[in-house]
């Protein structure tokens, strides 16, 4: 079997620098996704130093990546929790699509676009980065946090938007009919609905037979059924992660704590891999002439993220920090959005320009905005401290200057 030696020299090269960024980025107590989002730019087409050995190889592990990102998401729950959860949020859901598909249209019309050009920009603005809040909220330990399951209910549910979206979109962009785009939708909906209720109604029967005792088998079983099921997903053209998720919450207890464990080395490695891909899908020179026009829209559609992740967060009664750190956690844009243009063809060149100038600036900003938003002020526990001790009536001492038996004074009285 003849190796290519460009393929790994290049591969070598690449992880190497993902570990000295993720090592810097770990020193200050930051996520890696920017870091490595910005080293795509660098390597890509167009950059300082372009590795086109490794670009197969990196397509094709972004694919893998996000799938491992919402298996080991779902690995978290359980499907009656979040079922409960999003059905809670289905308002959460119209808040969401309403705020943030908005500017997007607007932003489409006001740009001269056809109406394939106004749809596909308001998708962009609408679905955030399944795969970057999943990371995110694993690097900054965020899972147990209460916001968490609603901003997890409004990533599902945009995905399963996105089941509708898609076909609508691709028939649209293709010249098809209406009743094309209706047919293609009712059979992507109808395929999300029919492995949501395997996984609610027969996920027990998968744990029991998924589990084994021996590491490497579980292992293969786990992520041979969810790139299954992943294929089968974007076959009817319903996200992958999608399929990786429902696959992930179907799996309870022993079995699912043992498949986070074997399976979070395979999922940081291919994790990285995904965002250096959405890096290496940006051209630099394509950026510096859309940047303006991006850059307001990130900023209005920032806002509008937040205002729908502070909306799901107080449903779940949480307080305002927690409601802060759900809106900007939703503010990334990556992978959809780069699937949203691919759609779109060449016929819209401008339209992708913007979005890759869009799409960067949000992967970047938003999780660094994500790691300070929500945050106590230094020192603030210690203050807290401070003024507990202040208010804490101290207890009786003795002459001695020791706390007195049972709380009572020097001579006795109770």
């Amino acid at each position: 079997m003849e190796i290519s030696v460009a393929l790994l020299l290049e591969l070598g090269i690449i992880l190497t620098a993902l570990s000295m960024l993720g090592a810097m980025a770990r020193r200050y107590a930051l996520s890696p996704v920017p870091l490595y989002l910005l080293a795509g730019l660098v390597l890509g087409e167009g950059g300082i130093a372009p590795v086109p050995a490794a670009g197969a190889f990196v397509e094709t592990g972004a694919g893998i990546g996000v799938v491992l990102l919402l298996l080991v998401l779902g690995l978290e729950f359980t499907v009656p929790e979040f079922t409960v959860s999003m059905r809670r949020h289905l308002p959460s859901a119209v808040v969401d699509l309403v705020l943030n598909a908005t500017p997007g249209a607007v932003a489409g019309w006001l740009f001269g676009l056809d109406g394939a050009g106004i749809l596909a920009l308001a998708g962009v603005t609408y679905i955030s980065s399944s795969g970057i809040v999943a990371r995110l909220l694993s690097d900054l330990r965020r899972m147990g946090n209460r916001e968490t399951p609603a901003v997890l209910s409004v990533l599902v549910l945009e995905d399963f938007a996105m089941a509708a979206y898609l076909p609508l979109l691709a028939v649209i962009a293709a010249g098809g009919t209406w009743r094309q785009a209706l047919l293609g939708v009712l059979l992507a909906l109808g395929a999300v609905l029919a492995a949501f209720t395997v996984s609610y109604w027969w996920g027990q029967h998968l744990g029991r037979l998924l589990s084994h005792p021996e590491a490497e088998q579980l292992l293969l079983r786990v992520l041979g059924v969810t790139l299954i099921v992943a294929a089968l997903a974007e076959a009817v053209h319903v996200s992958a992660a999608v399929g990786a998720f429902l696959v992930g919450l179907s799996l309870t207890g022993e079995t699912a704590q043992r498949a986070r464990k074997v399976l979070s080395p395979l999922r940081d490695l291919f994790a990285a891999v995904f965002f250096l891909a959405i890096g290496l899908a940006v051209s630099p020179a394509a950026l510096i002439p859309a940047l303006p026009v991006a850059l307001l829209l990130a900023l209005v559609t920032a806002l509008t993220k937040v205002a729908s992740g502070w909306y799901a967060a107080r449903r779940d009664g949480a307080g305002r920090r927690g409601r802060l750190r759900a809106g900007t956690a939703l503010i990334a844009r990556g992978e959809f959005s780069i699937v949203i243009i691919g759609l779109m063809g060449v016929r819209h060149d401008r339209l992708g320009a913007l979005v890759a100038a869009y799409v960067l600036l949000l992967a970047v900003t938003g999780p660094v905005i994500t790691r300070f938003a929500g945050t106590r002020p230094p020192g603030a526990a210690r203050r807290r401290r401070r003024r507990r001790a202040r208010t804490v009536p101290r207890a009786p001492r003795t002459a001695a200057g020791r706390p007195s038996p049972g709380g009572t004074s020097v001579s006795g009285a109770p």
